[in-house]
């Protein structure tokens, strides 16, 4: 950086009111000095970083982040109008910007990957897995349980207990408890010899079960057959349901007892629902499938006290109005009832598809 003059040394300073000292000896420089694109980003970033604005320089590729340090160090003093200059550039371009678009492949394929065939989706991952510097983890840690636990079966305790500490700790207990009991228990014990994992051996294993995952064959469908099963039993009638459980059990009690687990009924409800939740459901369901469904599961002995500990988490007055309905209805078929529950669950997977509802995890084992 070329030397400058005392004017141009003005101190920039993010305090508001400041000025020379009235001895300083000089007058504040009111032509900005002339400016490379790099230095003009490192002003933009030291500007906003003593502003506390968080800015996710890590996203940089890593030679950027490493020209971007050295042009900061090489600044020095900055003059108030090479400031402002740089400042009204800036956001002249902003303003100028009409549309952006996501730079690289992996930024591309995540706008359009729901949009294009599975086959080209999985080839552009498999180009971009070796274009990019991006954290695997970040992928990693999105993938849903059914498919991040086949990918950590295959490999050791010690790549295992690496990958659980990588992820959320809601989602790692979540893994370590659908894991067999001696494989818990081996993963648990490796996790152990990981405390020297270098990041680059953290990112070299990301990338290793990127690529296992995309070399895998694209499905046909996005659920398993076990969710599949469960949500076409799910609304299916009581009679039907209950008839092919029993002709699982026959044929594969696994599978059955799998099924059994991804099935949500009307009796699940005040065991998988918080109550705060289930004012919100019934706004959901039609009124009507309401009372059917509530007067159909009171004259039922099986389903009366699920009944009931719906109606305690309502308002007095609610709770009135639907013991009245429930009366005035009076007795409802079975193929009305059958309707009527599956409206009412069918809200709640609406509900909570959308992210507006959580189903409870710690009760899905008993169904």
């Amino acid at each position: 950086m070329q030397d400058e003059s005392p004017v141009s040394h003005a101190l920039l300073t993010t305090g508001p009111g400041f000025a020379p000292p009235a001895n300083a000896g000089f007058a504040p420089r009111l032509v900005p000095r002339p400016t490379t694109p790099l230095e003009k980003v490192a002003i933009i970033v030291r500007l906003l970083l003593a502003e506390g604005i968080s800015l996710p320089l890590a996203d940089l590729p890593e030679q950027h982040q490493t020209r971007l340090a050295e042009q900061m160090a090489r600044m020095g003093l900055v003059d108030r109008a090479t400031l402002t200059a740089t400042i009204e550039e800036f956001c002249a371009a902003l303003e100028a910007t009409g549309l952006t678009f996501p730079d690289g492949l992996v930024g591309a394929l995540a706008l359009v990957d729901s949009h294009i065939s599975p086959d080209v989706a999985s080839r552009l991952r498999r180009m971009a897995a070796g274009q990019t510097r991006a954290d695997p983890w970040d992928r990693i840690a999105a993938l849903p349980p059914e498919d991040l636990l086949p990918l950590l079966a295959e490999e050791a305790p010690e790549t295992a207990a690496v990958a659980l500490s990588r992820l959320p700790v809601p989602r790692a207990a979540d893994l370590l408890s659908r894991m067999p009991g001696d494989r818990a228990r081996r993963v648990a014990l490796a996790m152990s010899r990981t405390a020297a994992t270098a990041p680059e051996t953290l990112r070299r294993i990301g990338q290793s079960l990127v690529a296992q995952l995309d070399a895998r064959p694209p499905r046909a469908f996005q659920n398993g057959p076990v969710a599949r099963m469960g949500a076409i039993l799910n609304v299916s009638s009581t009679t039907t349901r209950e008839d092919v459980l029993a002709g699982l059990d026959e044929a594969d009690a696994t599978f059955a007892e799998q099924v059994r687990k991804a099935i949500f009924t009307f009796a699940h409800i005040p065991a998988r629902i918080a109550p705060r939740d289930l004012p919100r459901i019934l706004r959901a369901t039609d009124p009507a499938q309401i009372t059917t469904a509530f007067a159909a599961a009171t004259a039922d002995p099986a389903l009366a006290p699920v009944v009931e500990d719906i109606l305690a988490a309502l308002s007095p007055r609610m709770v009135q109005q639907m013991r009245d309905d429930m009366a005035a209805r009076g007795k409802v078929t079975a193929k009305d009832a059958d309707a009527a529950y599956t409206a009412l669950i069918t809200a709640i997977r609406q509900l909570e598809a959308a992210g507006e509802l959580t189903l409870k995890q710690d009760e899905e084992g008993e169904s």
